[in-house]
């Protein structure tokens, strides 16, 4: 778990991140945010979810309080990363060492660091969030900048590169624990629920994450329980 490693496993990641921030860039100029202001949302945020509906609060002039209820809503999901992050720590991770763990924290970058059987150390979990974190502020400064040079169906194709990644990220995972792919499957059915069902869709994404982790979760702990003994390594 060396820095070295951390930055190979991230490298998939960067590259993702580079083509769904560009879509950013192109969006936060579309409403009227200038190019360095856009690119100093990205390098002190890492959601992009978040980001956009910043922007879109930004954008109507909504209050201070609109956009900090906001991204509470939507970002709550890594609530529950952190916590499960936190128990793959190894000893070494001091308070501040926490606190820039916490900011490196997205989707994509957890499931990389939670995937690994060893303990995650410092200069991996570094290595690992360091080429994201740049190729997120690159592609929106890219974006920003050259965004009205592409065609719209360019740009949009663009975000579709964020699920494939995240898909081959979990893909391997199912495969290599048969536990966990009846959880994975009961979260995709709850995750359609939210999405399709009226009223149901009608709760933020942010939340809806939430319950679908922790219903899924709860499932998974009850009907497919790990022995810890003997299932350990796996």
């Amino acid at each position: 778990m060396t820095f070295k490693k951390g930055l190979k496993d991230g490298i998939p990641i960067a590259l993702g991140y580079l083509s769904v921030s560009f879509a950013f860039g192109v969006t936060a100029v579309e409403y009227g945010i200038p190019e360095l202001i856009a690119l100093l949302i990205s390098m002190t945020n890492l959601t992009s979810a978040g980001q956009l509906a910043g922007i879109t609060i930004i954008s109507v002039f909504g209050t201070v309080l609109e956009v900090i209820l906001t991204q509470l809503v939507i970002n709550a999901r890594y609530f529950l990363m952190s916590l499960t992050l936190s128990q793959k720590l190894d000893g070494k991770f001091k308070l501040l060492d926490r606190f820039l763990c916490s900011f490196g924290i997205t989707d994509e970058i957890f499931a990389v660091a939670v995937s690994n059987k060893e303990k995650v150390t410092k200069k991996y979990f570094l290595g690992l969030m360091l080429l994201p974190y740049f190729g997120w502020a690159t592609g929106t400064i890219f974006g920003a900048l050259l965004g009205n040079v592409l065609p719209t169906i360019i740009v949009t194709a663009l975000s579709i590169a964020l699920f494939a990644m995240f898909i081959a990220i979990i893909i391997p995972g199912m495969m290599g624990n048969n536990k966990v792919v009846p959880v994975v499957l009961i979260s995709a059915i709850l995750s359609c629920i939210f999405t399709f069902v009226p009223y149901l869709n009608q709760i933020s994404q942010g939340i809806s994450y939430i319950i679908c982790a922790v219903i899924a979760s709860i499932v998974g702990a009850i009907l497919f329980p790990i022995n810890e003994e003997g299932e350990q390594n796996e």
